[in-house]
């Protein structure tokens, strides 16, 4: 806060987490500003609905570690099956993507998985210092975060990406091992990459009819109940639809077209919620099923206003990678510096797999202070049960080779399957996994294993959830503040040249590219920027609203150009007027 005494922001910072854990259970009067809030135990634990499509990524896990793994037993080689889990695992990427972007994301992923692993099998080839290792495994820990959020991946994000790459920092190596064991990894992943990609022949629309089909009955959910909680829910669903049809490709099919007009079906029932029918909301969402033809909507003509500006802000390019790096700033810092703590402080009680600290510290990082609390909550609580199955289940993995592979493939359909219905659920069946993973080269001491999983989990939660609060991110709210200004004045300027004289078709052009960027740059933000624990988290509502508008005004300015074909709609002027 400008203005304000040294350390005045930290030490109301340390106040106010003070206050969470010690305040009275008073009623806040009504002139408190901001009431402090509970730091939540049970709601964290609470489980959800599964995923629709929570059997793809489990299935595919399973598909791309059990060839792998099973031809190793056959060939008596399992120690080298973790080289191949590495390249395996990314088949649990990208599941909602569109197939077109499907391919570039998964080609990125794989290519950052052999980069992470690269780089930790040399450093391991080269030195034992533990220290050394747990500072790589940090710094390799916070790159990764930054680059999945900045790409926007989606889950898992990066934590199998630092799962890997801080368990093969502590993996003896030679030089000369290196590349024998990157070219396993390069097969597995390649083997993922098909097996992610294998459904697109099948159902090519399949990820944006289900996108489009969760905005409609979302939208459904609000028009009949009209609560604060639908209506949220129906924002952000219209908003991942459009996301994920704006991500399908350059060239939108006749598929993709009715799509984006059931979407704007969503968009008008959402801003009029008492005109709409929330029966042929959900009998449209229910047609999207399967690989039949979408159904029309009832005037396709009344919404090409909003599609030809979709259709601009497509052909716009997006931001470059690096330029969106920079507000990722304070979570990469505070990854590095939590990983690096939980892993010292795992070294200093004499923990024989530091890693596991520092992995415990990575997933916990969120968007906000309060999911980053739940995530530790979920995280300890779902480890420590997963510890006492692994005690449970590892006679039987130690029966041979085959059986270990077998209880590996288990745990995998599992911690996907059960994953979606909240964190610490799937964690149970990930922690017996990474337990079960560390005994591919040689059976171990399960005592042993248990201990030191238990103590790294605790320690991991405690040292990482310190560093999210030392380190924070107080101007992601602004950000989000800043894209709204900025795409607000860029629609009135496009706006006013629409409205007054014919203008030059070079400044209608710049504006037109300039609205179309801000559209594009106000996504991205909202995208990345939930606020913090101190700060109000963005206004779903605001960014749709300002996003349909915005459409609308390209639309106009698309047509006075002639740069698309009009189809016959007509714009009302009021609908670009600033």
């Amino acid at each position: 806060m400008r203005g304000a005494r040294p350390g005045g922001p930290y030490i109301s910072q340390v106040k106010h987490l003070l206050t969470l854990f010690f305040m009275s259970s008073a009623t806040p009067t009504p002139t408190a500003p901001r009431p402090a809030r509970r730091l939540p135990l049970a709601a964290p634990l609470r489980l959800g609905r599964p995923s629709d499509i929570w059997f793809k990524p489990a299935l595919s896990v399973v598909a791309a570690v059990a060839p792998p793994s099973l031809l190793l037993v056959a060939l008596g080689r399992l120690d080298l099956a973790m080289y191949t889990m590495a390249g395996s695992l990314c088949a649990l990427y990208a599941h909602n993507l569109p197939y077109a972007a499907r391919a570039r994301a998964l080609a990125w992923v794989v290519l950052g998985m052999l980069g992470g692993l690269a780089a930790a099998l040399v450093t391991a080839s080269l030195t034992t210092n533990a220290v050394v290792l747990v500072t790589v495994g940090a710094v390799l820990a916070a790159v990764q975060k930054a680059l999945c959020d900045a790409t926007r991946i989606g889950p898992p994000g990066h934590v199998i990406l630092t799962f890997v790459s801080s368990a093969a920092l502590f993996v003896p190596q030679t030089p000369g091992q290196v590349p024998g064991h990157l070219a396993l990894a390069t097969a597995a992943g390649a083997w993922a990459y098909l097996v992610g990609m294998a459904p697109a022949p099948l159902r090519p629309h399949g990820p944006e009819r289900r996108a489009t089909a969760r905005a409609l009955n979302a939208a459904a959910a609000y028009a009949r109940a009209g609560g604060t909680g639908e209506r949220t829910a129906a924002y952000a669903a219209v908003h991942t639809a459009w996301q994920s049809l704006l991500s399908a490709g350059d060239r939108p099919s006749a598929t993709r077209r009715a799509l984006e007009r059931l979407v704007v079906r969503a968009e008008v029932a959402l801003a009029a919620p008492a005109d709409a029918d929330p029966v042929r909301l959900r009998a449209w969402a229910r047609a999207l099923r399967g690989t039949g033809a979408v159904p029309p909507t009832d005037d396709p003509r009344a919404d090409a206003a909003e599609l030809l500006g979709v259709a601009t802000e497509r052909a716009t390019p997006t931001r470059p990678l690096w330029t969106r790096l920079g507000p990722l700033t304070p979570i990469a810092v505070r990854t590095a510096l939590g990983c690096a703590l939980a892993g010292y402080v795992s070294l200093a009680l004499g923990v024989g797999r530091p890693y596991w600290a520092l992995v415990t510290a990575a997933s916990l990082y969120q968007v906000n202070i309060t999911l980053t609390w739940s995530r530790a909550v979920q995280r300890v609580v779902g480890n420590l049960a997963g510890v006492l199955l692994f005690a449970a289940v590892v006679p039987v993995a130690h029966l041979g080779p085959l059986a270990l592979v077998l209880c590996c493939l288990l745990f995998n359909f599992g911690a996907e399957a059960l994953i979606g219905r909240n964190y610490w659920l799937g964690s149970v069946c990930v922690t017996p996994l990474a337990l079960l993973v560390t005994e591919f080269a040689g059976y171990q001491r399960p005592g042993e294993l248990i201990t030191d999983r238990a103590v790294d989990t605790l320690v991991g939660a405690v040292v990482g959830f310190a560093a999210a609060v030392a380190v924070t991110n107080r101007r992601a709210g602004d950000r989000v503040e800043r894209a709204l200004v900025t795409a607000d004045r860029a629609r009135e300027h496009a706006a006013r040249l629409l409205a007054g004289p014919r203008p030059a078709p070079a400044v209608l052009d710049a504006a037109r590219r300039d609205l179309a960027a801000a559209l594009v740059d106000l996504r991205a933000t909202a995208d990345a920027a939930s606020g913090e624990w101190w700060h109000r988290a963005p206004a779903q509502e605001r960014v749709v609203l300002a996003e349909q508008t915005g459409h609308r005004t390209l639309a106009a300015t698309v047509r006075r150009q002639g740069l698309l074909p009009d189809p016959g709609a007509s714009t009302n002027t009021e609908d670009v007027r600033p």
